[in-house]
């Protein structure tokens, strides 16, 4: 199973309560999932996420507990039916792990990694949508050029764009990850790809919108004294939630319970690396 980010610290946070109602926005494979199932007695846990193969390694993951979980695929735009076809109104409490999982990281089928070759999907929900050979194939040179450096952050967006152009059609993630390299050597120890890939990844997904949208609705169904706790990997992703709650808390309506973002254990980023970039951020309603 998906190693879980900042376990005891969300928990803590989210305050659990056995007979409470929780969230799972993005289950993944269901580690934080199967944390809060399993301090439920009467209570329930509904796991969700996009991605309807992770979903599913989810359903046999959680399989200990039936009566506790519900499952829900959908963005997050649908959380809010998600609520009520588990039969309730508000929550006890949110949890949302805004990372990628080590699952569709490692497939190379999904397409969102330069590790192995693969397809150039990257869609968390391969039902529907563009996919990244889609984004790269058909977009024209300034539209590559201002996703690469406004999602990716990648000073040198402009002429990666122009070296993606001239070798259409970009037929893999490899192939991919060979045209920026020539146009980009590597210099460090970041691969040259890292933030291409990365910049794809979130434009396919819509992920900036997603995430405006979570941060919107998340706090809407939360009961008076509800928690909503979000991990973000990202200093994008952190910067917006970080200003969300902020605002929910201006306005009387939260309190905000990290004052400043609770980081990983040197322990943990040692046994889990993938957690290093981690910070999480939790509120409560008022």
């Amino acid at each position: 199973m998906h190693i879980p980010v900042m376990p005891a610290e969300a928990l803590s946070l989210l305050a659990i309560r056995p007979d409470g109602v929780y969230l799972d926005a993005t289950a993944g494979l269901g580690g934080h999932t199967a944390l809060i199932a399993q301090q439920l007695t009467t209570g329930v846990v509904i796991a969700n996420d996009r991605d309807g193969q992770s979903l599913e390694m989810a359903r046999q993951n959680l399989a200990e507990w039936p009566a506790r979980v519900r499952f829900h695929q959908g963005a997050f735009g649908t959380l809010a039916g998600a609520v009520r076809e588990a039969g309730f109104e508000k929550l006890d409490g949110i949890l949302a792990d805004l990372g990628v999982s080590r699952y569709q990281l490692t497939e190379p089928g999904r397409g969102f990694s330069f590790m192995a070759d693969g397809p150039l999907d990257m869609r968390m929900d391969q039902t529907t949508g563009m996919t990244a050979a889609d984004l790269v194939n058909y977009s024209n040179e300034t539209t590559l050029a201002d996703l690469i450096f406004g999602f990716g952050e990648e000073r040198r967006a402009r002429k990666l764009a122009r070296a993606i152009v001239r070798a259409r059609p970009i037929r893999s993630t490899l192939h991919l990850a060979d045209v920026v390299l020539r146009a980009a050597p590597r210099t460090g120890r970041l691969h040259p790809a890292t933030k291409t890939f990365m910049a794809l990844r979130m434009a396919v997904n819509d992920e900036s919108g997603e995430l405006d949208r979570l941060l919107q609705i998340g706090p809407e169904l939360l009961k008076p004294g509800g928690r909503m706790v979000a991990i973000s990997f990202m200093s994008l992703d952190d910067r917006k939630v970080k200003e969300r709650f902020k605002a929910l808390g201006r306005d009387g309506r939260a309190n905000i319970l990290t004052k400043h973002p609770l980081q990983p254990s040197e322990e943990e980023a040692s046994q889990n690396p993938a957690s290093r970039s981690a910070k999480l951020r939790a509120l409560e309603m008022k």
